[in-house]
């Protein structure tokens, strides 16, 4: 009997492609669905069906809506899809890529997040979103400053003493308007500042209910946001090891080897970006201090230092720190330094 093998479903705002490939490889049929019909049209497969879908934008409400359905499903993230795409790109092929990298072996498909998750991503959304409209606000005060021959030193902390001083000090050579101007930008940052902080509060106070938090922070390096992160990105049911995981934040080496010649350079910078970035914050965080460690993590990294360079240690460590993570997500225990650098 010819079965349904796979549903690819391309997501979109209103309209839906579905595809429906069989059991003999062959595609039952590959149609436009209306937003108000997805699920009617849904119901008619047998419950187990597996659906896959794009890692994508509302991709993990449709995930939990079709698994409470009683359905498997699988997202998966777009860059493999787009090596199946054939031909002209259209929903139709997509849909049709979609199926077929749904079956491929070796792809880390992404979890559906759940609510809880979705709520401390959100939160670190909006402080990113603020965090970068606060260093555009510097930057463009420090740009309206220097036109009129006033300069600062560099660092936003710096900025945000000093500036009452300069809209203040009569003998420079700042107009009415431009003081006036500069009071309504500070007061702007002011805000920033007082809402970047309440969106940290929550994000502790959220990402404490869940019990590995608590063990997360107690890894070097790692702090509330780098922890939160973690929480409301990773599975590490996923990952078999720790390498894998920080394969995923795109932290090991490249390869590029043939003929038995193993050849390995800079890392992949492939997948989570924004995990990657946090856990190089972190790395460089315990590398400031390192000359005053006097444990297993202070002397590998003094020896690594001594050996390849500040920067190359600050990325081994980078590249370690996953894999920590991992073993402590996946036995939900602390941090131990003996288990974890033994060998110094």
């Amino acid at each position: 009997m010819n079965t349904i093998r796979v549903v690819g479903i391309d997501i979109a705002k209103s309209v839906f492609q579905v595809c429906v490939w069989m059991d003999d490889g062959s595609v039952a049929w590959n149609k436009k669905i209306s937003r108000s019909k997805l699920q009617d049209t849904v119901r008619q497969f047998e419950p187990g069906t597996l659906l896959a879908m794009e890692a994508c934008s509302t991709s993990h409400f449709w995930g939990r809506t079709f698994s409470a359905m009683g359905y498997s499903v699988r997202l998966i993230p777009a860059q493999h899809v787009k090596a199946f795409v054939r031909s002209q790109k259209n929903d139709a092929n997509d849909a049709l890529a979609i199926c077929e990298t749904a079956l491929r072996p070796g792809i880390h498909f992404v979890s559906v997040k759940t609510t809880e998750q979705q709520d401390i991503k959100a939160l670190r959304n909006t402080r990113q979103l603020m965090v970068e409209q606060r260093t555009a606000l510097a930057n463009q005060l420090r740009s309206l400053l220097a036109e009129y021959g006033v300069t600062i030193p560099v660092g936003i902390q710096y900025l945000q003493q000093q500036l009452p001083e300069v809209i203040e000090d009569a003998s420079n050579n700042l107009t009415f308007t431009l003081r006036h101007l500069l009071s309504s930008l500070r007061a702007n940052m002011q805000a920033l500042n007082e809402l970047v902080a309440s969106l940290d509060s929550e994000i502790a106070a959220l990402s404490s209910q869940q019990t590995v938090y608590r063990h997360l922070l107690t890894i070097p390096g790692v702090g509330p946001l780098i922890a939160a992160a973690f929480i409301s990105e990773v599975d590490a049911t996923q990952f078999s090891s720790g390498r894998e995981l920080s394969a995923w934040c795109g932290l090991v080496p490249r390869q590029y080897s043939s003929g038995g010649k193993q050849r390995l350079s800079s890392v992949t910078k492939n997948g989570n970006r924004s995990l990657r970035t946090l856990i190089i914050h972190g790395a460089r965080s315990v590398m400031r201090c390192v000359k005053k460690r006097d444990d297993n993590l202070g002397r590998w990294l003094q020896k690594l230092e001594a050996r390849r360079g500040f920067l190359k240690a600050t990325v081994a460590l980078a590249n370690k720190l996953p894999r920590i993570i991992w073993r402590v997500l996946t036995d939900s225990v602390d941090f131990n330094m003996n288990k974890a650098f033994s060998m110094v």
